[in-house]
This record gives C-alpha cells, structure tokens and sequence, in this order.
C-alpha cells in the first residue's frame, strides 16, 4: 500500500492554479523529493496532503485511513513547515510539550517524546532556553523536532534547510535519513538539487502544479539529462565534445592528435530540471 496518494488534485487561489490535477503516489519507507522552482506548487502540495488545504477537486488518502481532514488519517502525519511553526517566547521543551500535547499525549508518556524528540536533533542541552535565543539552525532543528514528537508515519517537510548554517543542516541530512532508516515515510519538498541528489529514493519535478517527471535520480538523469561534455586539453587547446559514450570520444581525440588531460562533466539533476522547467528566473 502507497503510504500517501494524490489523486488528480486541484487547488486554485481566485484566478490563479496553484495545483492542476496532480497524481502523485508516495510509496511506504521512501523519501521522496518533490522539487520544482518558485512557484512551482510544492507548498500547497504539502498543505494539501497535510490537510490544511481543501482540494477543489480531486483526493487525497493518507495510509488507506481517508483524507487528512479525518483524525484516524491526521495523527499519522508530522509536518515541518516553510514558515517556522514555533513559540519563541517559550523554550524549546515547552514547544514541544505543546505539540505533544495537542496530539493526545500526557504525563510521563508525554515527557519521554519531548526528550527523544530533542535527543533527536541534538537540543537536548538547550531544551530550556528560550526559541527567541535560538540560531536560525536551531529553529530549523526544533521546527522538525515539532513534526516528530508524536512519531508519526508520514513527515512532510517543506524546504527544511532554508537559511541553516552548514552544520545545521548536516544534522537535519543525518536525521532525515534515520527517519527513513526507522521505517517513515518523508516527503521533502525542496528547491536544492544537491539535496535532492543525495537524500531522495524518487524526485517528482513539479511546475505549474503539474507533474512533469517521477523516477529515481539516476533514472531522472538518464532520460532528461542531455549528453555527457568531456573536456580534453590537446596541442591545439581545450577541446569540448558533447557526447552519450565519453571513452570513445577520448580515443576519438586521443587518435587524432593526443591528449594531454581530460575530465568528464556527467549530466545531473539539475540538468534534468532546467531542461524540463525552463531557464528563466522565477521571481
């Protein structure tokens, strides 16, 4: 059974299409990227299948249990999102005791999911300062501990590194994967293709509120990715040859006249994406 499905969704804010009959199928125990560009719909995706969002059209089923308007289906998500959903007046213990709280926890059960919540993203020390006092990666971190402190089955996590320092979002990569590593399902949305890369099992390239591509990275790349560039240093200069077999090329090369060096630049992600989303700036 698929852990979350988006059935043919729509969503329109007046005049505008933000969703346009989306189908999106998010399997048990993956992490899945959803990546696009500003815009893009990434963010009312994730409102939508967290139950913040009505669909105007279409269905979303959360483990077989409904739609996330239905509390069986609710209590099975965590959400972290863009905009920090945080207290920063009170501590970072007290925040999450809230959150525990507003989902049914109490006492010592209660207690025990705050401090592995913190455990989990390493504030632990700092659970009893104040979220004002805390770094923007700090933030980042609790933001997620938030989306966890229940243990849900399903976190959605919405650009969950923005404006981390290099640490921080280090041990939010190191978290993530421990998340699927426990058997979660996550589905990152995001606008880094690094990450993307190195953290997704399958990336769904969205623009417009539409699917343009679902596959593995490797997969993504070999279909939408364009020909390899082997960069060759010969006696007449840098040579540039585009092509899909780059040792035949060198010997190409290598015949003709020599080569000092070479390196290969392999297509990726991110040449997938421009190809398939445009190269125009989004603002």
């Amino acid at each position: 059974m698929n852990a979350l499905v988006i059935d043919r969704v729509r969503k329109s804010y007046g005049g505008v299409v933000a969703v346009d009959g989306l189908s999106l199928e998010v399997r048990r125990g993956e992490i899945l990227g959803l990546l696009g560009p500003n815009g893009a719909g990434k963010t009312t995706t994730v409102g939508l299948a967290t139950g913040l969002l009505e669909p105007d059209e279409g269905r979303v089923d959360i483990e077989g249990a409904g739609p996330p308007s239905l509390p069986e289906a609710r209590r099975r998500l965590g959400v972290a999102p863009q905009s920090l959903a945080l207290y920063e007046s009170l501590t970072g213990r007290e925040n999450l005791a809230f959150f525990a709280s507003i989902r049914g926890f109490e006492g010592e059960a209660l207690r025990e999911r705050v401090r592995a919540a913190l455990l989990f993203v390493g504030l632990a020390e700092r659970a009893g300062d104040r979220v004002e006092n805390y770094s923007g990666g700090m933030k980042r971190r609790l933001n997620l501990a938030a989306a966890v402190v229940h243990d849900p089955e399903i976190v959605l996590l919405d650009e969950p590194t923005v404006g981390v320092d290099p640490q921080s979002r280090g041990l939010i990569f190191d978290n993530v994967l421990a998340l699927r590593a426990r058997g979660r399902t996550i589905v990152y949305a995001t606008h880094y293709m690094e990450e993307a890369e190195r953290l997704c099992d399958r990336v769904a390239i969205v623009d417009h509120g539409r699917l343009l591509a679902l596959d593995t990275v490797a997969t993504l790349v070999g279909a939408h990715g364009g020909e390899d560039v082997l960069v060759a240093e010969t006696p007449a200069g840098e040579e540039r040859v585009l092509t899909r077999d780059p040792l035949a090329a060198l010997n190409r090369l290598a015949a003709s006249g020599g080569v000092s060096s070479f390196r290969v630049e392999r297509a990726r992600l991110e040449d997938v994406f421009l190809r398939l989303t445009g190269r125009r700036s989004r603002d």
